[in-house]
């Protein structure tokens, strides 16, 4: 059965049919075409297809698509604006935080919940954060420094 759902994502009201089944991760990726949100392991251990779902990161491939009406969904489609990276992007690139790229999607939308929230977090806070965004390449050290260095940027 096919429901219409009306939300907005990465700032636009969107309305899209979803099957009853399709979780947010379907919604994004099979329905709207957003294919930046990934899935790793499709049940909420990896953290690959965080989003944030009105300012909270959740698992997208834990959500259903019928808890998403109304709702604010930001994936990392919507990170950059204006073709410019945003500065959480650009300080990974900066600081070689990654290596394959697969979790990147997820801990990028992860730190920016964090940043959002506390814009001058301590490495622990950091690592706390990103704790559920599982990186099999990089060890997370040059992770953690860059979003140090994202924090200290907005800050200034």
């Amino acid at each position: 059965m096919k429901t219409l759902i009306d939300c907005t994502v990465n700032g636009e009201e969107r309305s899209v049919l979803a099957d009853t089944r399709d979780t947010l991760l379907d919604l994004l990726r099979d329905r709207l075409g957003l294919t930046g949100t990934k899935e790793g392991c499709g049940n909420g251990n990896c953290g690959t297809c965080t989003v944030l779902m009105d300012g909270a990161p959740v698992n997208a491939c834990l959500v259903l698509a019928l808890e998403a009406p109304g709702r604010d969904i930001a994936t990392i489609e919507g990170l950059a604006q204006g073709g410019e990276l945003d500065p959480l992007q650009q300080a990974l690139v900066e600081h070689n935080g990654t290596q394959c790229g697969f979790c990147t999607p997820g801990i990028l939308i992860s730190a920016k919940a964090l940043l959002d929230e506390n814009p001058q977090p301590t490495e622990a806070q950091i690592r706390h954060a990103i704790a559920g965004n599982l990186c099999r390449c990089t060890g997370y050290g040059k992770i953690v420094e860059a979003i140090a260095a994202a924090a200290a940027a907005r800050g200034r």
